[in-house]
């Protein structure tokens, strides 16, 4: 097989001579050399402590000789005739396309379109492999059948770890995986962003100190030291560099220095420099003991040198499989050898490119990639396998300080000693809790934005209906302060829609790896929101109470205000649930102020229960206006002192009789007191607080029972809230 020869080596300088030994110790640490196994986060952290202690440094402790051999490698993943393909669904156009289209190969004549076909291969720890291809070949979905982000209905072929089948619940603690977009709470410095992940990450044995000098060493291993106090940043907050927020995002993941790494095109939207320095610290994870997958688009020169196994696709398809040393052989045997100065990668995937836009596609290349892997399967023989059990190569792993949130005993060689959970339901509740209070007391004005606009609102409103009176056109004005009062306190609460949706991907990468439970992210979520729902109300009810003129003192005061709180509450809690369903921001507003319009359609203001349809009678129960707007009318006029809201004179209001003189209304009330046998003069009292509550249909609950009504259906939406998260977060393909 064919090699490409270096360059001699240029003439020694006799001046870097005398520096080079100085030079070699102080970056030993960053660039390790690649036959040797560099030291792991626990390492690193046991010569820091060893360091503080002042105690000679000595070997870790191995459970087994794991570095015998340079040919000996602890785990070994190996895929086997992976298959996926989708039903495409068919779309009917009125008009034939007269576009002309490029050749689809993978797409057969029945609508399935295969995405993976007949993919096999293996990857090593303390080596990098890198998935390569066009647009479309299926590099992602590789890395996604990998790590089992595809259901295994769909998927078809085996997966194993040291020759184990990997189960999706041992998976998910040893392994992690980073996505192509950077997931991070903009308002986090790079610091407190990784010391989270360790709070999530690293098991409660593990003490506050522990994980402090953890989280530095990674800080040190990531090259993250001058932007450590930076914060994440987003498009309104000015931060880190594209570069270092990746390597942010690779750190979140690794702090537990998981044994097997996926990556989605890490260099994705880098600069060179920055793209190689993301490679250059993968390469130092992978030489630590950890399997590193990666798809990557287009490498340079300089990150082809630090990989050490390639597989190119094609239409899901693969093409070539092997070390980027025998790329030359492999494309000369095949009949188009690569020039001596042009870069290997870059011509593979021009080639690829040209063979996919003939009519038969790269089925040539395809097949002359079987018959070569063939040929040369008697020399790869001889290659690395793995010599330890999967249960012995773990339990070797946590004794070199990797894998640390698996450790119940680090003395243990079971499996089981590798819990789902890094720490208990209330730990993870508090950092939760404590991760996104500090995110958002550094965006204060969101917060402001909201009590700002709930004052406006209660100062019209206030304005508007200030001081009503007692008599007939104040009652229909207190009605209609009540039900636009109430409606907007849930309209307001319309703003938490993008709180979620913000946090969505981070949740979902988060949890597919299990750093937290979902159950303590939906009690968090419902807990932190309580305070500005609590200053938000009173500051709503102490607006328009006693500016309106509503009755009760400070009992009736304190029930109102606790109806305007449980509206916040129910209102929050169905936009959070919401949220959870709908992935779209825009939508998600459509939808929530159309649901809301009509809640207040069926609350009972505009029409009275018992003139409403039998077939809506049920959207009427289901109002989450309706139990506020009745509980905050009962407060108003079932009162203990009986007020009055028409009397004699008063009844002919509103009606054609209100024009007639005075005088001729008196008349009139005694010719009906006649009629009637009852005596109703000008100041009889004719309609009081009850009457109107009869009259817009209030006579199913009381005002307590209307409160706690609302509190329930905020509860029942959490609910629906955490059901949203358990089944639609899955985060797989189907």
């Amino acid at each position: 097989m064919s090699r490409l020869t270096p360059p001699p080596p240029p003439p020694p300088n006799p001046v870097l001579q005398d520096r080079l030994p100085f030079f070699n110790q102080s970056m030993e640490l960053v660039n390790p050399p690649t036959r040797t196994r560099s030291r792991t986060l626990g390492d690193l952290l046991k010569r820091v402590q060893d360091a503080q202690n002042d105690i000679p440094l000595t070997p870790p402790h191995h459970v087994l000789d794991l570095s015998s051999s340079s040919t000996t490698h602890p785990f070994v993943l190996s895929f086997t005739n992976l298959t996926y393909s989708v039903n495409l669904r068919r779309k009917f156009t009125f008009f034939p396309a007269t576009t002309i289209s490029t050749p689809d190969h993978e797409t057969k004549p029945n609508g399935t379109k295969t995405l993976l076909n007949d993919i096999s291969g293996e990857a090593k720890d303390g080596e990098i492999m890198a998935v390569l291809g066009a647009s479309g070949s299926g590099k992602s979905t590789l890395i996604d059948a990998l790590a089992d982000r595809i259901s295994k209905e769909s998927l078809k072929g085996t997966v194993t770890l040291n020759g184990d089948v990997l189960e999706s619940s041992l998976l998910k603690v040893i392994s992690a995986y980073v996505m192509q977009d950077d997931l991070l709470f903009p308002m986090l410095t790079v610091e407190e962003t990784l010391m989270f992940a360790a709070e999530f990450r690293l098991p409660r044995s593990f003490s506050k100190s522990k994980k402090k000098a953890r989280v530095q060493a990674l800080i040190d291993q990531l090259g993250l030291r001058a932007a450590a106090t930076t914060v994440i940043g987003d498009e309104g907050h000015r931060g880190v560099s594209g570069g270092e927020r990746r390597r942010v995002s690779i750190g979140t993941d690794i702090i537990h220095d998981p044994i097997v790494l996926f990556l989605d095109e890490p260099t994705s939207g880098l600069d060179s420099t920055s793209a190689f320095m993301v490679v250059k610290v993968l390469q130092r994870i992978a030489q630590s003991g950890s399997i590193v997958i990666m798809s990557i688009h287009q490498p340079s020169y300089r990150i082809l040198s630090l990989l050490d196994h390639l597989i190119f696709l094609s239409h899901g398809n693969t093409v070539f499989s092997g070390s980027p040393a025998n790329l030359p052989g492999f494309f000369s045997e095949f009949g188009h050898p690569i020039p001596e100065n042009e870069n290997r990668t870059e011509f593979a995937l021009d080639l690829i490119r040209e063979l996919e836009q003939e009519p038969t596609g790269t089925k040539s290349l395809v097949d002359f990639n079987k018959s070569w892997q063939l040929k040369n399967k008697n020399q790869a023989q001889n290659g690395a396998k793995p010599k330890l059990s999967l249960k012995d190569a773990i339990s070797a792993s946590i004794s070199r300080g990797k894998l640390v949130s698996g450790t119940k005993n680090n003395n243990s060689t079971a499996l089981v000693s590798v819990p789902a959970f890094a720490n208990p339901f209330w730990m993870e509740m508090l950092v939760i809790g404590k991760r996104s209070l500090t995110n958002s007391m550094r965006m204060p004005e969101l917060f402001g934005i909201r009590l700002v606009a709930v004052l406006v609102t209660g100062a019209i409103l206030a304005t508007i209906f200030f001081h009503l009176d007692d008599s007939p056109k104040g009652v229909q004005e207190r009605v209609g302060f009540f039900a636009f009062a109430m409606s907007t306190t849930f309209y307001t609460c319309a703003e938490a829609m993008p709180v979620f949706l913000q946090e969505r991907y981070i949740f979902m990468r988060e949890t597919a790896h299990n750093a937290y439970r979902r159950s303590s992210y939906v009690l968090v979520h419902a807990i932190i929101s309580l305070p500005s729902l609590l200053f938000l109300s009173l500051a709503f009810a102490a607006t328009t109470f006693w500016a309106v003129g509503l009755a009760g003192g400070s009992s009736g005061f304190l029930f109102y205000f606790l109806t305007i709180l449980a509206s916040f509450w129910a209102g929050n809690s169905f936009v959070t649930f919401l949220s959870g369903v709908v992935s779209h921001v825009m939508i998600g507003f459509t939808v929530v102020v159309a649901i809301l319009a009509y809640f207040l359609l069926f609350s009972g203001f505009f029409i009275s229960r018992d003139r409403i349809p039998p077939y809506w009678i049920w959207f009427h129960y289901l109002s989450l206006v309706k139990y506020p707007y009745e509980g905050v009318l009962q407060n108003e006029f079932d009162v203990r002192s009986p007020r009055c809201f028409v009397r004699g004179i008063q009844m002919f209001d509103n009606t054609p009789l209100g024009m007639v003189p005075e005088a001729v209304k008196v008349e009139l009330l005694k010719s009906m007191s006649e009629t009637l046998g009852m005596n109703i003069s000008r100041s009889t009292c004719v309609v009081t607080g009850e009457d109107v509550l009869k009259q817009q249909g209030i006579t199913q609950l009381s005002k307590w029972n209307c409160f706690w009504v609302t509190v329930a259906w905020g509860f029942f939406f959490r609910f629906l809230f955490y059901l949203a998260l358990l089944f639609g977060s899955r985060n797989k393909r189907r």
